[in-house]
């Protein structure tokens, strides 16, 4: 197998196994085994979720992530509209440039957040995660009435930003609707940690119980999925 081919093997398993939060030790079988251990890796943890057409877009942009974002500017040149703009969008928030992100969501909404349920979302992640949490919070504050706001991350990170601008009653009511069973297990496990630091143990106990309970019934694809935050989780309630 050429080299190089298997550099950019090596490079996509790195990238999907920490985007789907896999198992540690892939790490070494994909380094340390570079070609065997990607292919290996490939199928076992890919082929089988993936078709070979998504792989292939995600091996080409993990190799080169800026060509698709040059290729979306160009189609948006070509033709400037909503959807041109939010593809675009979509990309930069996906290799974490969210403050181009922002900009270009901004301008396909051109100020009407109601245009867009979507968009309002990941506009709440960008600011969230440029630490804007006013933005964030005014954004949250556009969709927060509408049915699939509650429960959601958008939700999760309102909450969070409440927190970080000291409104600390009005964030837990809020990131206590994120405490869902069967779902949200890394929100819930930051949401155990805010109630402890809270000094509320035992409501952080109890979610960290259900979460133990609850890894015991996944099936085996969220057991490697989630083998991470339950650890974490375990760590966290050993310790209360």
């Amino acid at each position: 197998m050429p080299y190089f081919l298997v550099i950019a093997l090596q490079a996509f398993c790195v990238y999907h196994a920490i985007k789907n939060r896999n198992d540690y030790y892939w790490f070494f079988v994909i380094i340390f085994l570079p070609a065997i251990g990607s292919v290996i890796y490939l199928f076992t943890q890919v082929f089988n979720k993936k078709d070979l057409d998504t792989v292939q877009n995600e091996i080409a942009t993990v190799i080169n992530p800026s060509k698709k974002i040059q290729d979306l500017q160009k189609q948006l040149d070509f033709a400037d509209t909503f959807q041109n703009r939010i593809h675009l969008a979509d990309a930069f928030l996906e290799i974490k440039e969210y403050t181009n992100a922002i900009n270009e969501y901004e301008t396909a909404l051109n100020g009407n957040y109601d245009t867009d349920l979507g968009v309002v979302k990941k506009l709440v992640e960008g600011y969230y995660q440029i630490q804007n949490y006013e933005k964030a919070i005014f954004c949250a504050k556009k969709i927060i009435n509408k049915p699939d706001f509650k429960g959601s991350r958008s939700q999760f990170l309102y909450g969070l930003s409440l927190e970080e601008q000291g409104q600390s009653e009005e964030a837990e009511k809020q990131l206590r609707q994120i405490d869902q069973r069967y779902s949200n297990y890394n929100e819930r496990y930051m949401l155990a940690q805010f109630l402890v630091e809270k000094g509320k143990t035992e409501d952080a106990r109890e979610i960290l119980s259900e979460i133990i309970t609850e890894s015991q019934h996944m099936t085996k694809l969220n057991r490697n999925r989630y083998r991470t935050v339950v650890n974490d989780v375990k760590k966290l309630i050993s310790s209360l």
